[in-house]
């Protein structure tokens, strides 16, 4: 039976992986890199609020804006050291880099702190509870929901009224015509994983949430469904990645409601299937975008 509990857990779901496709698609449109080290992002932005809040007890908003941030930094030096030095070489270069880059954050992780599960503070909000409609939702799913939508609003308001945004898009479309009308690569590539970092860093505050704990594999399985998301909404298109997101959240809760019990483990295999249906139908995705097979170069 669909509830507002049940409609609620779905858009919660489904907002998570939209901005996590979100930020791969950003990337993905001016470098066409599938950053598979993205992943990482989100962990780094987990062991920052809890490396952070052992060192120094700190308020709980300043420890998350701070874990946000150090994901920031990490996409951005990411970029700089990793791949930019590589990004004019080949589209192999730059894939081949961002599996060496989620290995080394990996293990760096494993080592520094360990490869067990560390618990996360969090505040008592996240496990409290609010009556709607007769239905008791989380409170933490409602911040994430607001979260996602504020979000959304303001990264278009930034694309569509902001010199930046504009760059973004036209780099995105054709890369070469917005380099030689004067816009500096390496500003419209660095604002792109940044962006794609604050996006990573916001999700992981609430994907740590779910759980209270973050281990070295804890962006592994988001990453995985946010490609997903980008192949059902169109790797080429913003606005199907948070499409994609939402079509993935809505479609696994549903799988959750009607599969028997003994089939729930499945849901993944039932997921792949539905995705290879649509793309037989949609090989583009579910929205339309002007393709553009260049590259930085």
């Amino acid at each position: 039976m669909i509830t507002l509990d049940f409609l609620i857990n779905a858009i919660t779901l489904g907002s998570l992986y939209a901005l996590i496709a979100l930020g791969l698609v950003i990337v993905y449109g001016i470098l066409k890199l599938a950053n598979f080290a993205y992943g990482e992002f989100i962990m780094v932005g987990g062991y920052a609020l809890y490396m952070i809040s052992t060192i120094a007890p700190l308020p709980w908003l300043i420890l998350a804006i701070l874990a946000v941030l150090t994901a920031v930094a990490v996409s951005y030096f990411t970029e700089l050291i990793a791949f930019r030095p590589v990004r004019e070489k080949s589209l192999t270069a730059l894939l081949i880099t961002s599996f060496a880059v989620s290995t080394l954050l990996q293990n760096a992780a494993l080592i520094i702190v360990s490869p067990r599960a560390k618990a996360v503070p969090l505040p008592q909000l996240f496990s409290t509870s609010i009556n709607i409609l007769g239905s008791d939702v989380p409170v933490r799913n409602v911040l994430t929901i607001i979260t996602a939508f504020a979000i959304f609003g303001l990264l278009t308001l930034l694309l569509r009224k902001t010199v930046l945004g504009i760059a973004l898009r036209a780099a995105a479309d054709n890369f070469k015509m917005t380099r030689m009308l004067g816009v500096p690569a390496n500003l419209v590539i660095s604002a792109a994983f940044i962006i794609s970092g604050l996006l990573a860093g916001v999700v992981s505050i609430f994907w740590v949430g779910r759980t209270a704990s973050v281990t070295p594999t804890i962006g592994a399985a988001p990453l995985l469904v946010a490609f997903i998301a980008c192949v059902i909404g169109g790797m080429n298109s913003l606005l199907g990645a948070v499409v994609g997101g939402f079509v993935y959240g809505f479609l696994f809760s549903f799988l959750s409601l009607l599969l028997p019990q003994g089939l729930l483990d499945y849901r993944e295999a039932f997921m792949f299937v539905i995705v290879i249906l649509i793309l037989l139908f949609r090989p583009e995705g579910l929205i339309r975008n002007k393709y553009s097979g260049e590259r930085v170069g």
